[in-house]
């Protein structure tokens, strides 16, 4: 029998703890809960890495329910100290080590970040919480990534077996499975849900679509793996925070979701639609910026196709996405075109030196 989670009915005056607030998706979410549930506590913990910025919620930084924790989910002994401080009720946890490519050059670090960094908060909510789940979840973010790679036919379900092949899937696949072992083993609370790739304002410009934006306004390569026939289901990062919301509020406990766009296109035909969507907004002449396209070497492991079924979402909470991936790219070009300066920002000092040591010959 599922247990019902009473969070739904008694939505009150929660504090809820978001990880990785300030990076991409985190900063989406946040910013919904802020606007949408003035009665809730929202605390932000981020250790502001390199891709986390808090210029991505200047706008409700001032909001009376918003406080911001600097803190390391790697420091076990901090984020004990800070569900002692504040007794979140609550967790939504997106902090994490997200790009492949540094995955492949530096793995150790998405295993201490997403793997023990998950441990340290599922250890903290278990000893604070001490066996009273009443009104307590643990909600987990994760990345259709966990379930390996597809062929030509088929979609990621949740009853899809793990099968990672990147020390980032890795490292993901891990922290799921501990959550799901917190959960069985000691009783803790806890949803997880599993994203395609998630594309919209504020993305850190180490992901293809800011990267390519802001390469084609520079008049730079770019630079696409292998043939470029790699296939991706891509997500609105807004109808992500979306379906969080409502997997928070209205999600079975030790359930799953998976939330996709449904919305699958390989990337040299994204890359094209990018290019004719630039040209227009620059006014340069239609085939301009696709001159800039470079095939380069592929990377390691790279899997060839993913694609989601959200049909569960989609029936029991009933979620979709709110716009196509047309009109989601368009609204993406002009966020960037309007934010020149928080570009020209996130791509100075150690971003330079990674983007150079990544796609040089």
């Amino acid at each position: 029998m599922k247990m019902k989670k009473n969070i739904k009915d008694k939505m009150g005056n929660r504090r809820i703890l978001i990880t990785g607030g300030a990076g991409f998706i985190g900063s989406h979410v946040v910013r919904l809960f802020l606007n949408k549930y003035p009665d809730y506590k929202i605390y932000n913990l981020d250790a502001l890495t390199y891709a986390g910025n808090l210029e991505n919620l200047k706008d409700v930084e001032n909001a009376p329910n918003y406080n911001f924790l600097k803190a390391d989910i790697n420091n076990a002994q901090e984020i004990e100290n800070l569900f002692e401080k504040y007794r979140f009720d609550s967790v939504i946890h997106l902090a994490a080590e997200s790009h492949v490519d540094r995955s492949i050059t530096d793995p150790l670090a998405f295993m201490k970040t997403n793997v023990i960094g998950t441990m340290n908060l599922l250890n903290a909510a278990k000893k604070i919480w001490d066996g009273n789940w009443e009104d307590k979840l643990f909600y987990h973010i994760s990345t259709d990534e966990v379930y390996g790679t597809l062929g030509k036919t088929g979609l990621f379900t949740e009853e899809t077996s793990y099968d990672p092949n990147s020390p980032y899937s890795a490292s993901k696949a891990s922290s799921d499975h501990f959550v799901r072992a917190y959960g069985e083993t000691y009783g803790l609370p806890y949803i997880i849900s599993n994203c395609s790739n998630n594309y919209g304002p504020n993305q850190f410009p180490e992901k293809l679509i800011p990267l390519f934006i802001n390469n084609i306004v520079e008049k730079k390569a770019l630079p696409v793996y292998g043939d470029g026939k790699y296939t991706r289901d891509w997500l609105y990062v807004i109808d992500h925070a979306i379906a969080i919301d409502l997997a928070f509020h209205k999600g079975e406990i030790k359930e799953t979701y998976n939330i996709g766009g449904f919305n699958e296109w390989q990337n040299i035909d994204l890359i094209q639609l990018l290019c004719e969507i630039m040209d227009k907004k620059l006014g340069r002449s239609q085939g301009e910026s696709a001159k800039l396209i470079t095939f380069v070497k592929d990377r390691p492991g790279h899997d060839k196709r993913y694609a989601i079924d959200a049909t569960k979402i989609n029936k029991s909470l009933g979620w979709k996405p709110s716009v196509t991936f047309e009109e989601g790219l368009e609204l993406t070009v002009d966020w960037y075109l309007d934010n020149e300066e928080w570009l020209k920002n996130v791509t100075s000092g150690a971003y330079k030196d990674y983007y150079k040591t990544q796609y040089s010959d």
